[in-house]
């Protein structure tokens, strides 16, 4: 009790002490004063926590508005602007597939075309551009290209053409169908009876509706400002979801093998981490995260673990039956992953604008829906982020998926995995040139410290080859598919690769023009809002139905898997 007694004296003394300096700094203030004080005080302090908490972190905030401001300067500001103008002249001057011998169409023809007639045109458009992917010269981007598939799937659209399901009591067989394709997927991720998902237009969305449920789950436990945990090399649609729902994205470095470093992912937990992401694999260098490490983790630290498996979902799940077992667990069987977004318009083979975002418990699931009870149309209900939803292409999902099956599925991979082994191995032997990290599934990166290595992207293009570049560290890589394991594409990449370093090798101070000239440029650049400016550019250049002057060209264009 005498401790107590004690303890209590001590407070009293320091309670008396603080008053008695607060007092005498309001000695002599008029009442009106003291009442301005403290509010000035108060909207100060909140405005000086809004500042400081903010989804954009305060260094890239500072940062901006330096950049800012230096373009304001007269004469700094007026080279700055010049030299943009100038980039911009070259991207929205030199874009390829603006080129065209013919004007645009910018208004409906007085009377309608006859179906022969549309058909024909519909070929005149299909036959543009120099690039041929069916040749097995382009990284990623057509993952099958089968005819026997693509004959089955017009088919399918027929059959479904007019079909929605945001009406599934008008399609309940395509609801069936969605509802299937989900469930195989949660089969294929080892989901437990409670996994559960949905399916969405790709993995942009997939990763949206991911991050969109974990930031109203952090809403919901009292987390004001959420922040997710990514590592660098993860996919830009994080930082999509970050930018649309108002989260702060805090990028993971990686270590030397490419891999998020586990550690430092571990110091940036804090109170607000609404999120953990891992990659399986990675987009830029092929590379799998340590999920296990990372799972570790969230379940010490009770946060939602999402792993994107957009890319290579639908290869690794067949791997082991493919005779190439992965070195660690990635999906479902892991304690602590929650959620995976796998394309099934990737190596699923299914046409373009689908994928899906699964769970391992409906209880995640409940927060990606969207509901408006109060609309005066009526309860507006619906699972992401659009209402209507092309039913041909969930049928033709579906029908894929049936069509291949699991031994379809396994050859397939065999396939790939092989060559993509096949060439890592050769291209390994090329003293001039390495292989970022030990990929494990179908992306191989390939940087050099001997030449600039856009000048090999620049002379692959040249022979055809379309490959993904890559910046920071720059490199460039190849996303092995079908295509590439047909008989002969994968040593005439070989042969294109080497010949093309012999050439280099001939000058190596040599300028490094188009494309890869634009990334190189374009990763020296502090100020990256001026890189934006002219993405910008590109951008509009897509919607744009002039045809510009001038005759250079672009190699390449921005990759996407």
């Amino acid at each position: 009790m005498d401790a107590i007694s004690s303890y209590k004296e001590i407070l009293q003394v320091y309670w008396e002490t603080a008053t008695g300096l607060v007092n005498a700094c309001c000695d002599g203030l008029e009442p009106w004063q003291i009442v301005g004080l403290t509010c000035s005080s108060t909207l100060l302090a909140v405005w000086l926590h809004s500042f400081l908490f903010q989804p954009e972190s305060l260094t890239s905030r500072i940062k901006k508005q330096f950049f800012k401001l230096l373009r304001r300067m007269p004469f700094v500001g007026a080279i700055i602007q010049k030299k943009i103008d100038e980039a911009l002249n070259d991207v929205t001057s030199s874009l390829s597939f603006l080129k065209d011998e013919k004007d645009y169409i910018k208004a409906l023809p007085e009377q309608g075309m006859s179906q022969p007639e549309v058909l024909q045109k519909m070929k005149e458009y299909s036959s543009k551009g120099d690039v041929r992917w069916e040749d097995g010269k382009v990284s990623g981007t057509v993952y099958s290209g089968e005819e026997k598939l693509t004959r089955l799937l017009v088919q399918v659209y027929e059959e479904f053409a007019w079909s929605n399901p945001l009406h599934p009591d008008i399609f309940p067989g395509l609801r069936k169908m969605e509802a299937e394709v989900v469930r195989i997927a949660c089969t294929l991720f080892h989901g437990g009876p409670s996994s559960c998902g949905a399916m969405t237009s790709g993995g942009t969305e997939s990763i949206l509706m991911a991050c969109k449920a974990y930031r109203d789950l952090a809403y919901e436990r009292g987390i004001k400002h959420p922040e997710m945990l990514v590592p660098v090399s993860a996919h830009a649609a994080f930082d999509k979801a970050a930018h649309y729902f108002g989260m702060k994205m805090i990028h993971i470095p990686l270590t030397k093998t490419m891999e998020v470093d586990v550690q430092a992912m571990r110091r940036a937990i804090s109170k607000n981490t609404a999120m953990l992401v891992c990659s399986a694999p990675q987009f830029p260098h092929g590379i799998m995260d340590p999920i296990e490490e990372v799972a570790e983790l969230a379940v010490k630290y009770k946060i939602p673990f999402h792993v994107d498996a957009c890319l290579g979902g639908f290869l690794i799940v067949f791997m082991e039956k493919a005779g190439f077992p992965l070195k660690h667990p990635f999906d479902f069987r892991v304690k602590g992953v929650t959620s995976i977004s796998a394309d099934t318009h990737k190596y699923g083979y299914a046409p373009k604008g689908s994928s899906v975002v699964l769970y391992s418990d409906k209880k995640y699931r409940s927060y990606q829906f969207f509901v408006a009870p109060d609309w005066q149309g009526g309860i507006y209900a619906s699972p992401s982020v659009a209402g209507s939803r092309p039913g041909g292409i969930i049928a033709a999902c579906w029908a894929t998926l049936m069509h291949v099956g699991e031994s379809g599925y396994v050859e397939a991979t065999k396939r790939i995995i092989k060559t993509a082994r096949f060439l890592e191995s050769e291209l390994r032997k090329i003293d001039s040139i390495f292989i970022f990290g030990k990929p494990e599934v179908s992306v191989l990166s390939i940087g050099s410290d001997t030449f600039d290595i856009y000048r090999l992207s620049n002379l692959l293009a040249a022979k055809g080859w379309n490959l993904n570049v890559l910046q920071f560290p720059p490199s460039i890589h190849l996303c092995i598919t079908q295509l590439h394991t047909k008989a002969g594409v994968a040593e005439q990449f070989l042969k294109d690769v080497k010949d093309s370093i012999e050439d280099i090798m001939k000058d190596l101070n040599a300028k490094t023009t188009g494309m890869g000239a634009i990334y190189g440029m374009a990763q020296s650049i502090p100020d990256r809002s001026l890189v934006a400016e002219i993405s910008l550019a590109y951008l509009d250049g897509l919607y744009s139905t002039e045809v510009p002057g001038g005759e250079k060209h672009m190699n390449g264009s921005p990759g996407h898997c």
